[in-house]
């Protein structure tokens, strides 16, 4: 929120009306002041106070006019749905729009990198860490289906083959849900091999 400029008798007049504008209180405000105001000669040539106030940002403020701002510049119209539970320190974001598909990216890598920079910003100022999960479309529901369905499959292959099977490169979140659906499987195990961004998972048959 932009410094709004508020006047009064006194700096602390000022203020207050500058509370009753933003409807909020004193403790959710960061202001200065512009002028100390003065009550002239025999109550002649007075000055107002002068103050700039504005509203405190939240986190979920921070986060949205971030979220905003890089969304402007890849030349996107989406809106921002932020939901922030303390108690699981879990910040969850959809964003909801028209063209919201293109964010995605590649195995949803655009949508990866996005979340990265909203999780630094987040966990910024913050002492206990908050894990971000951004989403648009129900992406990342969907991304999960079709991992676990790849995990049968090849766990199906490798049943049949006894051979290993090597997957392509994914995010450790992707890989994750790979070696989740697979971990109670007893005929495969599964290991992620080889480095970043490169890492993939292989599945093995238990002999």
């Amino acid at each position: 929120m932009e410094f709004r400029e508020f006047k009064g008798k006194t700096v602390d007049e000022a203020i207050t009306e500058a509370l009753i504008a933003l409807e909020t209180t004193s403790d959710k405000v960061e202001y200065e002041v512009v002028e100390e105001g003065s009550g002239g000669l025999f109550g002649m040539f007075s000055k107002p106070a002068v103050v700039r106030v504005r509203k405190k940002q939240g986190l979920s403020d921070k986060l949205y006019d971030f979220i905003k701002e890089v969304l402007e510049k890849m030349d996107f119209a989406a809106e921002p749905k932020i939901e922030i539970d303390e108690e699981e320190r879990v910040i969850s974001i959809d964003l909801e729009g028209e063209d919201t598909g293109d964010l995605i990216g590649k195995r949803g890598q655009t949508l990866d990198s996005l979340q990265y920079l909203i999780s630094i910003l987040a966990n910024k100022d913050s002492e206990d860490y908050y894990k971000v999960k951004l989403d648009t479309k129900n992406y990342r529901e969907r991304r999960q289906k079709t991992l676990e369905n790849l995990a049968k499959n090849v766990a199906a292959k490798v049943k049949k083959s006894r051979h290993k099977v090597v997957l392509e490169p994914m995010n450790p979140y992707e890989r994750r849900i790979i070696h989740s659906y697979l971990q109670g499987d007893k005929y495969v195990t599964t290991k992620s091999e080889g480095e970043e961004p490169n890492r993939k998972v292989v599945v093995y048959y238990k002999r």
